[in-house]
């Protein structure tokens, strides 16, 4: 599979014009390596998963970055988290920007040290498996993409049994040594056993009481292992928006498992076909871009809120977005059609707070407006050209 341009690779750039660090983390095999030896192939590059490589640098951590003050790539650095602090020491010395970029495979907050012992210094970068955008020009990427994930080995492979092998490979492997490694000791099965009961609630409010009965163990256990999940870029837990009106909103947030691919699988689906049959196709189809579009929320937008917004009495918006100066209430639908009784919700959100205009994404292939303020959007639009969040 030849290389795919990222659309990261040019925020990678500006973050490494402005900190001595720079942070590039996401879920394992999303491209995080392939991106950084493509923009950067002269720099010195050390995997802290091979051994030697790993052996080498623990030994004699100082004595590694006295040798190498700059153009030093660390790969899954999460694996020695006693460099951080070392590492602050050795850009307090000097020595200007752009010196150093780690890749780590769990958030910062799974990874004790970075936010803490580099706070100023380091940059931070997510990277998610491919997008739509990223794909496109390949035959068949957009639906590929939806049912099969995004992570760039699955889109080298010819078949779907070979994806769905590869696909298998990779939750076993994070369940039984990607975890352990962070020094998480989970009950694999356990952990499996939520993440599969996870795709029946993908798109809904979040029960942790629910799921703890289902599971067999307490409500603070469930919490914990979503933790860990959405810490490893697995799951997301997207909040409720708070606002001072006079209905009352949810509290609960929702719940999506982050990658398309990894949902269908472990939900069964095996081949494209399967998934036009799937009871939850439409929750499927809203995962899919509430990713897309947070995503794309991150990379235009400095801290973007990302949220979904409902009252109790069950109006509700599946995402906003704020940019800081205005909110972007969205409404996704899976189908070719949209009236007005389907955005009855959105209406009332851009009511309740005072918005002019809001959008529904669905799989037609019309742009088009549905009376005062409402713009129903083509999603291979969006998938093609992005979204205005100006």
């Amino acid at each position: 599979m030849r290389y795919l341009e990222r659309r990261a690779g040019e925020r990678l750039g500006q973050l490494a014009k402005t900190f001595p660090a720079v942070l590039v983390y996401g879920p394992r095999q999303c491209g995080k390596t392939v991106l950084v030896r493509h923009l950067y192939p002269a720099w010195r590059h050390v995997d802290l998963e091979r051994p030697a490589d790993h052996d080498m640098v623990r030994a004699d951590l100082e004595g590694f970055f006295q040798a190498h003050t700059r153009r030093v790539v660390i790969d899954e650095a999460q694996r020695i988290p006693e460099i951080f602090p070392v590492l602050r020491h050795v850009i307090d010395r000097g020595g200007g920007k752009g010196r150093f970029i780690l890749l780590g495979s769990a958030s910062p907050s799974l990874v004790r040290g970075i936010s803490e012992s580099l706070a100023g210094r380091i940059g931070f970068l997510e990277l998610t498996p491919l997008r739509t955008v990223e794909l496109s020009g390949r035959r068949q990427s957009a639906r590929d993409r939806w049912f099969w994930g995004g992570f760039p080995p699955v889109h080298a492979l010819p078949g779907a049994r070979a994806r769905a092998d590869w696909l298998d490979g990779y939750v076993s492997t994070f369940l039984e040594r990607d975890l352990p490694a962070l020094g998480l000791r989970l009950p694999p099965e356990r952990l499996r056993t939520l993440w599969t009961m996870l795709t029946h609630v993908h798109g809904r409010l979040l029960n942790v009481s629910d799921l703890a009965r289902s599971l067999a163990v307490s409500s603070p256990t469930v919490s914990s292992y979503l933790d860990v999940l959405e810490g490893a870029f697995m799951v997301r837990r997207l909040p409720p928006f708070h606002a001072n009106v006079q209905k009352r909103l949810s509290k609960s947030p929702k719940v999506y498992i982050r990658d398309t691919g990894l949902l269908h699988f472990l939900a069964g689906l095996r081949s494209r076909s399967a998934l036009d049959t799937w009871a939850y196709r439409g929750a499927s189809f809203e995962g899919l871009v509430v990713e897309e579009l947070a995503t794309l929320a991150q990379e235009r937008i400095t801290r973007p809120l990302v949220a979904h917004w409902r009252t109790l009495a069950g109006a509700e918006v599946d995402l906003l977005i704020d940019n800081g100066r205005r909110l972007f209430p969205i409404e996704i639908k899976l189908g070719a059609s949209v009236d007005s009784y389907s955005v009855a919700g959105l209406r009332q959100c851009m009511k309740d707070l005072g918005l002019e205009k809001g959008w529904v994404v669905y799989t037609g292939k019309e742009r088009r407006r549905i009376g005062k303020g409402i713009e129903v959007i083509p999603w291979d639009e969006i998938a093609r050209s992005g979204f205005d969040f100006g």
